[in-house]
């Protein structure tokens, strides 16, 4: 402390003092109010965990103008495939955290390599900060139209209960990897899961003629079984898809019912500031919930679902507890 050496000088002082420090607090306000405004000031990268093509880089990319019309700067997708979805969801984690590099997470193929302990896992749920979800999709068990062994789930079900038929999954307890397993479970069905890094690898295989039944998602699924060049024989929810609804649910087949869904998000690395973060979510729920958007996404049999930050991470902690409760059917 300064001695004081007159009360006239201490007044001066403690006049200087309090304007400096109502200066000080003005220019911090200041500087606040443009550091929130500033961003985004350069192009925001989106990546994406699986291949170009698949279902999470469409929507992706139906999404991307959106996002840019409501934070003002170009929006970049890229693409890091590899690892059942790790390579990317590990690139996003170990990005700067200045909210130029965000990403899309998939659940449950993400919740379950967090359950999963064979995995190395680096990252948990506390290395992301969430935005929101994007995308809830059900699941789709499709046949090719030319089949002859069998033509409708009924049919699917009967054969594979006396022969072995193999099913395409995109990672170890992803979610069409566990319809194949829940289905086994339920139905006491032969499926075998063949594992391929991505659902547009998956996709190509079964097309060619390699793996017998494609085990994807409605909005995977929509196209092309519009296209005829495959026929959904049951999807994998409650109820009918909107997009699909001359297809039964497991359960209208006359079967114990199987229920799977899958989950897109879009999240940034952990230490994005609140200012930052605040502009990305309010951009990511104005785009995602835009009239416009919602309808492309419909063009493309996807089905929107919106989660604030707080509802997304709720929705993946749920995603984790759930794996966590079928360990002995995955073995672990």
């Amino acid at each position: 402390m300064k001695k004081r050496f007159s009360l006239m000088v201490s007044s001066i002082m403690m006049a200087g003092a309090l304007s400096a420090c109502s200066g000080a607090e003005e220019t911090s306000s200041t500087a606040s109010s443009e550091g929130k405004s500033d961003f985004p000031k350069k192009p925001i990268s989106i990546i994406v965990a699986y291949d170009a093509g698949g279902g999470t880089d469409t929507t992706a990319r139906t999404l991307q103008p959106f996002l840019e019309e409501e934070l003002g700067e170009t929006v970049t997708i890229v693409n890091q495939p590899g690892g059942s979805g790790w390579v990317g969801w590990n690139a996003i984690a170990a990005a700067k955290p200045d909210g130029y590099t965000i990403g899309f997470l998939n659940s449950p193929n993400l919740a379950s390599g967090l359950v999963n302990p064979t995995m190395e896992k680096q990252v948990d749920l506390d290395s992301f900060e969430m935005i929101g979800n994007h995308v809830v999709d059900p699941g789709a068990v499709a046949i090719r139209v030319d089949d002859k062994r069998f033509s409708n789930f009924k049919e699917l079900v009967e054969y594979a209960k006396d022969h072995e038929v193999t099913t395409t999954a995109t990672g170890v307890a992803g979610d069409d990897h566990l319809v194949t397993l829940k289905l086994n479970e339920a139905l006491g069905t032969k499926f075998k899961a063949i594992q391929f890094d991505g659902t547009a690898k998956s996709r190509a295989a079964f097309l060619g003629g390699h793996v017998d039944v494609l085990v994807t998602s409605v909005g995977e699924a929509y196209p092309m079984h519009l296209e005829k060049q495959l026929k959904v024989a049951a999807v994998t929810a409650e109820e009918r898809s909107s997009f699909l609804p001359d297809v039964p649910t497991v359960e209208e087949e006359g079967f114990e019912p199987v229920i799977s869904q899958s989950t897109r998000g879009l999240v940034a690395p952990k230490g994005v500031d609140e200012e930052t973060m605040e502009v990305l979510e309010t951009a990511f729920e104005k785009a995602v919930t835009n009239a416009e958007h919602e309808k492309k996404m419909e063009e493309i049999g996807t089905q929107v679902g919106y989660y604030n930050a707080e509802d997304y991470r709720a929705l993946l902690e749920q995603d984790v507890k759930d794996i966590e409760g079928l360990k002995d059917l995955l073995g672990w």
